[in-house]
Parts: structure tokens; C-alpha cells; sequence
């Protein structure tokens, strides 16, 4: 069993200045194209969230750690060479995948036809349901009841897209650059509500008193993949055999069970 539990989350701020540390080494790092290029490099360079619980986090030696980041420890092993985690937020996760400054994205990142056309998909390596998660005291159970409710969300997320398509005029939409600081700000009264994982949701349980927050409904389900630039199919086979063999024998649902703790769900594609 994992000590994830027992760990604080860092602060915003301290997520901050690690990621843009993380940035600042990563800047002039050459990202690989082809599976000999990345071994030849000897290192495989990953984009990881670590603001998102318990998929990506920074451990309590202030390192990126989590689900995501056991998957891509695990992905370099089975490729031979080393890994190098390189922090990301939900706005520039893309960004750093598509400028040649991170080899893959292990970040969470839910498949959808969008963002289809920026990346190469994996099969789905996760999944998670996102919810509109609030005060007890706010009478929301669906989305027309979102009206004049504020709700936080982590900037160009799936759940701002999800909340986007779904809240009624009126509803005050908060975007906050990561889903940690739009935590603070559902704790510290900014805001009524967040969308977020039911994961993201655990954690905030566990930091204020019971019967504070609930699940007001689902947002929607989604699937992550492995993120790759268009174009590398040869790298895309190599990832996809890479999710279905571990999948297969159990390895991912063993990293599954430890940070999630409960079995992987079925997933399409899988």
C-alpha cells in the first residue's frame, strides 16, 4: 500500500516554483522522434501533471510522483533506457509536447476528438469521472441549477469543456491555471463549486470537516492515453503494445490498485 495518503499536497506555490524549475532544465532538452532515436538518447522524456491526485503529484521529496508517473517509469523500462519527468500544467501540456520539449505526455490527458487532431492518442492507459463537486448547502443536482453558482475549474481542462457545453447563462465559470489552486478556492469560500475528479474530490474530503462537499452529478467519463506528436506511428505501435501487454498481465492494474486503490476499470480501446 502506498504512503500517498499520509503525504500533504504541496501548495500552489510550491507547485509553482517546481514546475517552472522543471521547465527552465527542460527548455533546451532535444525530444526524441523514433523509438531508436529516444534509445539511442538513452532517456525518455515525460510530460507528467502533478497537480492532479492521485494520477500526478510532487512526493514529499518534492518529486513528481503518482499513477502517471510509475506508468512512465514503467514505460522507459520496458523501452531500456532512463526517464526524466518534467512537470506540465493542463495549459501547456500540448504546447510542450508539440515544441519538441517532452518526448510523450503521461499527463492525464482525457482522449477526445479535439485534441485528436493535435496529438496521437494511445489506447487508454486510465480513466476518471469528473464532477461538479460543491457546498452541501448549495442546491445544485444538475446542470440547469448551475445558474449564479460559481464554479472553479482548471483552465482548459476537460472539465472547463464539459462545464463550458453544459452551464446555463449565468453561471459564473472561475478558471484557475491548475486544479490545486482550484481546490483553495473552493475551500476558502471563492467559489461554490469546482469540476474536478472524483479523485480531486477525495482529497478535499480529507482535508475539511465531514459533510462539507459533495458530489453534485457527473460531468462526464473519460479516457487518458499516452500523448504523442502526429506523425510517429512507428512510436505509436510501440506505446500501444507497450499499454496492451501491461494491461494483459496485470502490471498497470497493479499501479492502478496502489494509487487508486481499486481495479482498473474496462475501458474501450483496452
Amino acid at each position: 500500500m502506498t504512503d500517498f495518503f499520509k503525504r500533504r499536497l504541496a501548495t500552489s506555490s510550491m507547485l509553482a516554483l517546481g514546475v517552472a524549475a522543471a521547465i527552465g532544465m527542460s527548455a533546451t532538452a532535444a525530444s526524441a522522434q523514433t523509438v531508436a532515436d529516444i534509445k539511442k538518447k538513452g532517456e525518455l522524456t515525460v510530460g507528467m501533471l502533478v497537480d492532479f491526485p492521485p494520477y500526478g503529484i510532487m512526493s514529499s521529496s518534492n518529486q513528481p510522483d503518482g499513477y502517471d508517473a510509475d506508468v512512465a517509469r514503467l514505460l522507459a523500462k520496458d523501452l531500456g533506457v532512463n526517464v526524466k519527468l518534467v512537470p506540465v500544467t493542463g495549459p501547456n501540456r500540448i504546447p510542450f509536447l508539440l515544441t519538441n520539449k517532452v518526448d510523450v505526455l503521461v499527463a492525464s490527458l482525457a482522449v477526445t476528438p479535439e485534441r485528436a487532431k493535435q496529438v496521437q492518442f494511445s489506447q487508454p492507459y486510465a480513466a476518471a469521472t469528473i464532477v461538479v463537486y460543491g457546498s452541501k448547502k448549495a442546491n445544485v443536482k444538475a446542470a440547469p441549477e448551475l445558474k449564479g453558482v460559481r464554479v472553479g475549474v482548471a483552465r482548459a481542462s476537460t472539465q472547463d469543456i464539459a462545464l463550458t457545453a453544459v452551464a446555463p447563462e449565468g453561471t459564473e465559470i472561475r478558471r484557475f491555471d491548475d486544479d490545486a489552486s482550484a481546490m483553495q478556492a473552493l475551500m476558502s469560500g471563492q467559489v461554490d463549486a469546482i469540476g474536478c475528479s472524483t479523485t480531486v474530490a477525495a482529497q478535499i474530503e480529507k482535508r475539511v470537516p465531514a459533510n462539507t462537499f459533495e458530489n453534485k452529478f457527473v460531468l462526464r467519463q473519460q479516457v487518458m492515453g499516452i500523448a504523442m506528436r502526429p506523425g510517429q506511428a512507428e512510436l505509436q505501435k510501440a506505446v500501444d503494445d507497450f499499454v496492451a501487454r501491461n494491461k494483459a498481465n496485470g502490471e498497470l492494474n497493479k499501479l492502478y490498485r496502489k494509487w487508486l486503490e481499486t481495479d482498473m476499470p474496462a475501458m474501450s480501446g483496452s
